[in-house]
């Protein structure tokens, strides 16, 4: 099944990959920083989980209609 997307759900799908995106880089970067193992068995699930997600949204992203579907 097909599906495209509108201007605003585009929009909201690009927002919430930035938002993924920004908790991403920090898990990785917090992941040099911490010492506890535990802490960093967490933190590695979490940019597992993010990575997969992103991709994710990106492969629905790919299916958005460019400009919203409008024609100049």
């Amino acid at each position: 099944m097909s599906h495209t997307y509108g201007v605003h759900e585009t929009l909201d799908l690009h927002e919430i990959a930035a938002f993924k995106s920004n908790g991403l880089i920090k898990a990785k970067t917090m992941q040099l920083l911490v010492s506890d193992p535990e802490l960093k068995t967490l933190l590695k699930q979490d940019v597992d989980l993010s990575t997969r997600q992103i991709q994710q949204l990106s492969d629905l992203l790919s299916k958005t209609v460019p400009n919203g579907g409008y024609t100049s």
